[in-house]
């Protein structure tokens, strides 16, 4: 699960913690291994032509080629770096989340008035999962799958629940 409780002191000096991220299907190492990969298979038809003119007008397609996989995986990677973080206080919760480029948008509100929704349909990804507060309504978990934002979310009432 791309998402971990952290609970801490239960007298609730210290808040319970969830932490999201994004679920990551290639590792760095294996995305090395990848890119070094393709480019030796793209290299091989070079070698047929090596010394030829053919050659230098097969290079930059082939270059742009490797180029054009490391950038798209790249910026995929970029994107992986967004977290969220919930804390739970008896009093309060709070949620932040940090985007790739290092931003942080927070949220508050008194846990007891706080709802969280799970709308089916109708919201930009199936189970939506929303916590609304304070008269605002922030989403969590929008990079989780619809199996994950459906688990969390009996997870967020049930810790509600106890905070309360």
């Amino acid at each position: 699960m791309p998402y971990e409780w952290i609970r801490t002191d239960p007298t609730g000096i210290h808040p319970a913690e969830l932490h999201l991220w994004p679920y990551r299907s290639l590792p760095r190492k294996g995305f090395v291994i990848f890119i070094a990969a393709t480019a030796l298979m793209l290299a091989m038809p070079l070698f047929a032509v090596l010394g030829t003119m053919i050659f230098w007008g097969l290079l930059p397609f082939l270059a742009a080629a490797v180029w054009g996989v490391w950038h798209a995986l790249s910026r995929s990677y970029r994107a992986g770096e967004t977290t969220e973080v919930l804390r739970l206080w008896p009093d309060r919760i709070e949620v932040t989340r940090r985007a790739p480029d290092g931003a942080e948008k927070r949220w508050k509100a008194n846990p007891y008035w706080v709802q969280v929704t799970l709308y089916p349909s109708g919201g930009p990804v199936p189970s939506y999962l929303t916590l609304k507060g304070e008269g605002r309504e922030v989403e969590l978990g929008a990079f989780l799958s619809e199996e994950e934002r459906k688990g969390l979310a009996d997870e967020v009432r049930a810790a509600l629940a106890a905070a309360r």
